[in-house]
C-alpha cells in the first residue's frame, strides 16, 4: 500500500485525518528526512526504510492520549522534528514550540519549517530545565530519562505530557501512567508514558 494511503489510515486512526494538503505536506518531510536530516546525521543511515513505521507514523500514536487538538504542544528534544513536526501538521490550529539544545539541530529544524511553510511551528534553542511557560501538552519522544523529565513535565503541562516509551514492552516508571498503543502499518505496539498533572 503506498505510503500516502498509510498515513491517511493511520491519521484516521487516531481520531485526526489529514486532508490531501497535510498528506502532501507529510511526504514532503518524509522526503527531506531521507535527504537533508540523514545526511546531517539526525537520523541513522539504517532507518531509510523504516520512516513510516518507526518515525514519520509513529508520531500519530502521540495523538491517541489528545481529548482534542490543544491550543499549545511543546515538543522537548525534538531533534529532527520528530514527533513535534507530524503533529504540527496534524494539528494546524495548534500552537508547535519544537525545542533542542543543539543549534545544529535547531538549523535543521528550522529548514524544515521553511520547506515546509508551516505557520504553527516555531523553533527554539533552550535546555528544557531553562524552559519557563507552560502548555497544555508535552511530548517528548527521546530526549532525558522519564524520571529526570518528570520535574520538567510537571512544572510545564497543563493538561497531559506524553513520552515515548518503549516497543519492547511496557514500561513502569513513577508518576506516569502506561499506554498501549496498536495501529494498523506500524510493526510493533507502542507503550507510551502518560503524565496527567494533579
Amino acid at each position: 500500500m503506498e505510503h500516502r494511503k498509510r498515513l491517511a489510515l493511520l491519521s484516521s486512526d487516531f481520531g485526526f485525518p489529514l486532508d490531501a494538503e497535510q498528506l502532501g505536506l507529510l511526504e514532503t518531510y518524509s522526503s527531506w528526512l531521507k535527504s537533508e536530516a540523514l545526511e546531517a546525521g539526525g537520523i541513522g543511515p539504517n532507518e531509510r526504510p523504516h520512516l513510516l513505521e518507526r518515525h514519520v507514523g509513529d508520531a500519530f500514536t502521540w495523538l491517541q492520549p489528545l481529548e482534542g487538538p490543544p491550543t499549545s504542544l511543546l515538543d522537548v528534544g525534538s531533534g529532527v522534528g520528530l514527533p513535534g513536526i507530524p503533529l504540527a501538521i496534524a494539528l494546524p490550529k495548534t500552537e508547535i514550540t519544537l525545542l533542542d539544545r543543539s543549534g545544529r539541530r535547531c538549523g535543521l529544524l528550522r529548514r524544515a519549517i521553511r520547506v515546509l511553510g508551516l505557520q504553527n511551528a516555531v523553533v527554539r534553542q533552550a535546555d528544557v530545565r531553562r524552559e519557563l511557560v507552560p502548555r497544555d501538552v508535552v511530548v517528548s519522544r527521546a530526549s532525558l530519562p522519564p524520571d529526570q523529565l518528570l520535574p520538567h513535565l510537571r512544572r510545564l503541562t497543563r493538561a497531559v505530557a506524553i513520552v515515548g516509551g518503549s516497543t519492547a514492552g511496557p514500561v513502569e516508571v513513577a508518576g506516569y501512567s502506561t499506554m498501549k498503543i496498536e495501529a494498523r502499518y506500524l510493526d510493533s505496539p507502542r507503550w507510551l508514558l502518560i503524565m496527567r498533572p494533579s
